[in-house]
């Protein structure tokens, strides 16, 4: 049993796992098993260019964020699974939280943070009643999001990244996987606002 499951390896994915997996020294964080399904091969990321991200060197890839991201991923927080080469099909709702079913596997998970691409393609079952048109995309594209509020969707079920009705632009992506994971850990810290920094020493 997962205590949180986050589906995409994308901007959002994987800076919702690094904030959450960076709270694990705290003592509301201790001892949970956080997952990330990282499926990348339908990243817009896969071909990006980036030349106006604060932080990043002009010319850095899409394809080098999702391989450094990873690599990011594994080195500073090694207890974080890391599911590869699966691609969720199907999410579950039951008494305990969700079990997802996968083309390979089912896991189960108390928590889900669904954080792919909003392309009208998504083809995960039991998400069907919460997709509706894009509201800041071009209607041409015929992008999608999953309703919510402030990134909830339903009890226990979040959406990050341009699948919450963000805009396409990498720094909101990965802005809005940053901020589902810090609602998640102020749930564990028991409704107190909890952000994780790490700071200089002097």
């Amino acid at each position: 049993m997962f205590e949180v499951l986050i589906i995409g390896g994308g901007a959002a994915g994987m800076s919702c796992a690094l904030v959450l997996g960076s709270a694990h020294t705290k003592e509301f964080a201790k001892n949970k098993r956080i997952g990330i399904v990282m499926h990348q091969k339908t990243s817009h990321l896969q071909n990006a260019l980036f030349n106006n991200v604060l932080g990043l060197e002009p010319g850095t890839t899409g394809a080098e964020i999702l391989e450094q991201g990873q690599q990011q991923l594994t080195s500073e927080c090694p207890h974080i699974i890391q599911i590869e080469k699966e691609k969720v099909c199907e999410i579950l709702k039951t008494k305990m939280g969700f079990t997802i079913l996968t083309n390979k596997s089912s896991y189960k998970s108390k928590c889900i943070v669904v954080a792919v691409g909003y392309t009208n393609l998504i083809n995960i079952k039991g998400l069907e009643q919460y997709i509706e048109p894009h509201p800041r995309a071009v209607k041409a594209k015929e992008r999608i999001w999953l309703k919510n509020k402030d990134h909830k969707i339903d009890e226990n079920l979040y959406v990050a990244g341009t699948l919450a009705g963000w805009r396409s632009q990498f720094a909101i992506a990965s802005g809005s996987g940053a901020h589902v994971a810090t609602d998640i850990l102020t749930l564990w810290n028991d409704g107190e606002h909890t952000k994780v920094h790490d700071k200089i020493k002097r």
